[in-house]
């Protein structure tokens, strides 16, 4: 059953009700690369959702790219990377896949699990190799082993996960697009359902036969003997909302949560706006009916006078909430037009990780966690 994201959901409540996550008063990149930037963060997690050290370590990966002095560059040059969580920041442990050649031009968001021997990353294969810039997507996966020292070694090479098309969703294969606007097939999150063993990969869809070209979708795959299989979306924003990103699943206390991050732009021009937020809704089974949390959906939001200042938001299964800092210290003024003023209001490191409390529909914010 696939369900629905309505405008009608928007109205229940109002956004400034919601949680607001803290104001990020300064950047903080500890023993983080120099000249790089972070942005779309997530855990080498267990198959249950939940941090996994390994040999001591808390492992992480977020997308980097070369600090070029433009932001906005960063989505063409990007690659994932390995961060270590220390008890006082982040450590940078270098790129995750090895060089070679591959078919995509880049490397856009995912999610990695570990059973503590092996580490298997799903991600975006954004682009082609043959025509830079595009925005082309594709669902890959590469699988590694575990090290002495905690690291994954001898990465396999990368394939793609989804193999044949589907009915239910337009496929991502533009070359053209603006940010915002494209269509989406990236995102791939893992999620093993509790209730009978099944591994599931989540994704961020848009609805195939939509009536509106505002059509986010949260898809899914089913995990076959033979590979994965596409199944209709669990939840769709058709009419609503452009894009459902980094969309994943938390099952908690018996009910599966299902979020995902999208911003103010994204919404359609005749619905309510709603906050750059982590947005998110809770059902009984993993296929549905699905109810929004909150009332509308809206989980977190970024303060009112720092409207910009953190995206793409990750919920793990220890409910611990990940971001990037993004552009802060505007004091609700719009990001500066001047490309070297915008840069250096954005802050392309991790943000300070928050922890969310869940209790049927309700989601409210916890406490800041450490680091």
């Amino acid at each position: 059953m696939t369900t629905a994201w309505t405008a009608q959901d928007l109205e229940s409540r109002d956004p400034a009700a919601a949680p607001a996550v803290p104001v990020i008063a300064g950047i903080d990149r500890s023993d983080l690369a120099e000249g790089i930037i972070y942005w779309d963060m997530w855990p080498v997690a267990g198959a249950d959702g939940r941090t996994q050290p390994i040999a001591g370590r808390e492992l992480w990966m977020a997308l980097s790219a070369p600090a070029r002095g433009d932001p906005s560059l960063r989505h063409f040059e990007a690659k994932v990377r390995l961060l270590e969580r220390l008890a006082d920041g982040w450590r940078d442990l270098g790129p995750v896949l090895p060089d070679q050649p591959v078919p995509y031009e880049r490397e856009w968001a995912g999610s990695a699990m570990s059973d503590g021997t092996s580490v298997s990353l799903f991600f975006t294969a954004a682009g082609t190799a043959e025509r830079a810039g595009g925005y082309q997507q594709v669902l890959y996966e590469a699988h590694a082993t575990i090290g002495p020292d905690g690291l994954p070694q001898g990465w396999s090479v990368p394939r793609p996960s989804i193999v044949a098309g589907c009915a239910d969703y337009m496929p991502a294969d533009e070359h053209e697009g603006a940010a915002g606007r494209i269509k989406a097939f990236r995102d791939p999150a893992y999620f093993r359902d509790p209730a009978d063993g099944q591994e599931y990969l989540l994704f961020t869809g848009s609805l195939a036969g939509a009536r509106s070209d505002y059509n986010g979708a949260v898809g899914i795959a089913r995990l076959e003997a033979d590979g994965w299989h596409l199944l209709p979306p669990l939840i769709h924003a058709d009419g609503v909302n452009n894009e459902l990103e980094r969309a994943h699943a938390v099952f908690h206390d018996g009910r599966y949560y299902v979020f995902w991050a999208t911003q103010r732009f994204t919404f359609a021009p005749d619905v309510r706006t709603m906050p750059n937020g982590l947005y998110g809704m809770v059902a009984d089974d993993l296929f549905g009916p699905y109810r929004p949390l909150n009332g509308s959906g809206l989980v977190l939001r970024n303060p009112e006078d720092e409207p910009l200042q953190a995206y793409s938001w990750f919920v793990t299964g220890d409910l611990e909430v990940s971001a990037f800092v993004d552009f802060w210290g505007l004091r609700g003024e719009p990001v500066p037009g001047d490309v070297a003023e915008a840069n250096r209001h954005f802050g392309g490191v991790p943000a300070p990780i928050l922890r969310l409390e869940l209790e049927g529909d309700r989601a409210t914010l916890a406490a800041l966690a450490a680091t």
